[in-house]
């Protein structure tokens, strides 16, 4: 029988938000403080664990040794409107919630955890709009994050100008589905992702060759995005 890896409680009294955040750690079965480690780390944190069975693929692919040692972490948002208000380009908290990750969870994972200590030791990974404040934190920090897993991101025009005013780029892994043209988001508003989606590939294809982009026949759910868990990892971190 494959042996589970644990999933650990964490929390950071995080000053750059002013509130408490609290999230998981998947730890893998083999763990040893001699091995080093790559950190995943997920926006959506426990839509990714429970929807997204991430655990779980990588307890698989662990086990037979088709991926690097990995540690991933789950921060979950309290609420739809805290949601937004930390991943939305223009919500009030993402530019604190981006040096939150940068100047508080990356300290305390180096702290707790034999972490490689560089950009490509730390890879992120959203949803929707989690993947979008994903993309834009690596944008901010590219000393720090050098990989970006995307699952459908919402694009607009201010990460579309991120993106070509950006210096260096990640590792990117970019996602998205055929039918997400007439997407319903959390504020009540109706938007098209796919066309958005397209053409920031267009762009980001232009400005690097480390970039896999695939468009999949399926809508804005983790319905689809579960089946690209396992795709993703072993492209990312094989």
């Amino acid at each position: 029988m494959m042996k589970r890896g644990t999933i650990q409680d964490h929390s950071i009294d995080s000053t750059e938000l002013n509130e408490e955040i609290s999230f998981l750690v998947y730890v893998p079965a083999d763990f040893s403080p001699m091995v080093t480690y790559t950190f995943l780390i997920c926006q959506d944190g426990k839509d990714y664990f429970q929807m997204g069975r991430l655990p779980r693929v990588a307890d698989e692919l662990l086990a037979e040794e088709e991926i690097e040692p990995l540690i991933i972490v789950g921060i979950p948002y309290n609420d739809k409107h805290d949601r937004r208000d930390k991943y939305h380009p223009d919500g009030e908290k993402q530019q604190a919630y981006i040096r939150f990750l940068a100047h508080e969870l990356v300290p305390y994972l180096d702290k707790h955890f034999p972490g490689h200590g560089d950009r490509f030791g730390r890879a992120l990974a959203g949803d929707s709009l989690a993947g979008t404040v994903s993309f834009m934190a690596s944008l901010a920090h590219p000393d720090l994050f050098g990989r970006v897993l995307m699952h459908s991101p919402f694009v607009d025009s201010t990460v579309m100008a991120a993106a070509e005013q950006a210096a260096s780029l990640p590792s990117l892994y970019h996602v998205i589905g055929t039918e997400e043209t007439d997407v319903l988001m959390t504020n009540g508003e109706r938007a098209d992702f796919f066309t958005p989606n397209r053409a920031l590939s267009a762009l980001l294809e232009k400005k690097t060759t480390d970039y896999v982009y695939h468009e999949f026949n399926g809508g804005h759910t983790w319905t689809y995005w579960q089946k690209d868990m396992k795709p993703a990892l072993l492209k990312m971190f094989e």
